[in-house]
């Protein structure tokens, strides 16, 4: 009898013993060490007892005023205008849910790529950027250097960009413990990450580039996984690593992202990555085959949208740029890196508008080539892919204010089904997880969306709105604090480290 739950466990990125439980954290050996704690069991189960009880709440309601939506979407279907949007609804949930059953068969059928032996593995060149990271591209640093990939294979560059705090010195602290085998290159003004990129890139030596930012920690077999594709297909022009949170435990918005990021990697890139065309690959981890985007690499560096240079996005442009020159790019889900996510909403709000302006216009990028001619093969599957994501932002959030004015005659049977659209919405990524990990940490998926849409529903659109602002956000320092500590303070640390 076929197994939904055996196969979507199939391709995880740990193993466990025979007979128990797949624990998904993370194994530097000693890159990082974390103090901690996570949340008592009584209150971590009242926590997810509480998001339960909420959910289910919502789903009592919604089904109680299911009949008076339908009322109300029969009225708007008779109405002069409003069949349009009845339909333009309609559709858009029927191409949805076909999508995403398309999507799940996709995923039924992924595998990660088998690792190679330390004979085939090609010459690899590891490009750090930091800029105002401070301690944790040591971590970083260590984690790369701690990695099974063979040594004289490996080229690791670590480029400060400019920054106002001591990043530069906790880089010199790796490379003095690397014995030689890590470059530094340290730009006296911060020049924006694709230009540190660039740097790193021109003076690899590698057949491979492989990025990393700078808070992010790998495990020991990453590099090797990572790289693995290329080296049974010739047309792979870049690998998507796996990306999981590093500080789930400190927060929670951690703890949600963790679930979303599972979700958006595990399930969304691996059934991109079936039709040969995943959409973004991410600045925490990512490869690429250097003859692919070498040529390409100055109209990168220079790009503009819409008269400004382009200072965000340049995982997702680089992306483009391979799937612009016909080759694929793949998903490889057992190689993980574990990276910071935000734990306060100012901050999450400032990461997901640059993503989502990256998005934007990445996406208007992508439409110049993705209805020609641009691979050998069939497209079709990335066509799909595109026309989903090109439609689902603004129709869905369009049809939602379209029918708002119905909340002023019947508030009660609107936001019921407001909620009872994001507890549908959310349980896909409950489901996946909760088999796919085997945890109750999935619950976190509805809390997600409910936080989503009280205080997160508003980043497309202000994206949309401010798509020529390419401020990073993120990367400052708070105001107030002295951008180098004392110099006692600095070695003080730099001995404890």
């Amino acid at each position: 009898m076929f197994d939904f739950k055996k196969v979507l466990q199939g391709y995880g990125t740990v193993t466990a013993p025979m007979g128990k439980l797949a624990i998904y954290s993370p194994r530097f050996g000693g890159a990082c060490r974390s103090n901690n704690l996570s949340l008592p069991l009584t209150t971590d189960f009242s926590a997810k007892a509480c998001i339960l009880l909420i959910a289910a709440m919502i789903v009592y309601g919604g089904f109680q005023t299911i009949g008076d939506f339908r009322a109300m979407l029969e009225e708007l279907r008779l109405s002069q205008t409003g069949w349009v949007i009845f339909y333009a609804f309609r559709a858009l949930f029927i191409a949805n849910v076909v999508v995403f059953l398309w999507r799940v068969l996709l995923v039924l059928g992924y595998r990660p790529v088998q690792s190679c032996g330390d004979e085939q593995l090609p010459r690899c060149t590891i490009i750090v950027p930091a800029y105002n990271e401070g301690k944790h591209v040591l971590k970083t640093l260590r984690s790369i250097l701690k990695s099974n990939y063979p040594s004289d294979k490996l080229q690791i560059i670590a480029i400060n960009d400019g920054s106002r705090d001591d990043t530069l010195v906790w880089i010199q602290k790796a490379c003095g413990e690397s014995e030689g085998r890590i470059e530094v290159i340290n730009f006296k003004k911060n020049r924006g990450k694709r230009a540190a990129l660039y740097e790193g890139i021109v003076r690899g030596r590698g057949e491979i580039i492989v990025t990393i930012d700078s808070d992010s920690i790998i495990e020991r077999q990453t590099l090797r996984k990572l790289v693995s594709p290329f080296v049974y297909e010739s047309r792979v022009g870049a690998v998507a690593g796996s990306v999981r949170v590093l500080n789930r435990r400190e927060g929670l918005i951690p703890r949600m992202l963790e679930v979303s990021f599972a979700y958006s990697f595990d399930f969304i890139r691996a059934s991109q990555s079936m039709v040969d065309t995943v959409f973004c690959t991410p600045g925490a981890l990512s490869a690429y085959r250097k003859k692919v985007i070498i040529k390409d690499l100055k109209g990168w560096l220079h790009q503009t949208f819409l008269g400004q240079p382009a200072t965000i996005g340049e995982d997702r442009a680089i992306t483009n740029v391979v799937l612009k020159n016909g080759y694929d790019v793949r998903f490889q889900s057992d190689a993980v890196v574990y990276t910071m996510v935000p734990t306060e909403y100012v901050q999450l709000c400032k990461m997901l508008l640059r993503w989502a302006r990256s998005n934007v216009r990445e996406t208007w990028e992508m439409s110049k080539f993705m209805f020609k001619k641009f691979r050998s093969d069939s497209a079709s599957g990335a066509r799909i892919n595109f026309a989903i994501s090109f439609i689902n932002p603004v129709m869905s959030r369009v049809l939602v204010f379209a029918i708002a004015g119905w909340m002023l005659i019947q508030p009660y049977v609107y936001l019921s089904q407001l909620l009872f659209g994001a507890v549908a919405a959310s349980t896909a990524p409950v489901v996946f997880y909760s088999l796919r990990r085997r945890s109750s940490e999935a619950i976190w998926a509805y809390a997600y969306g409910f936080f989503w849409l009280a205080g997160l529903w508003w980043v497309s659109i202000w994206a949309v709105l401010t798509m020529r602002n390419g401020k990073w956000l993120t990367r400052d320092l708070p105001t107030g604090r002295p951008a180098i500590g004392g110099r006692l303070l600095q070695r003080f640390r730099l001995r404890a480290a």
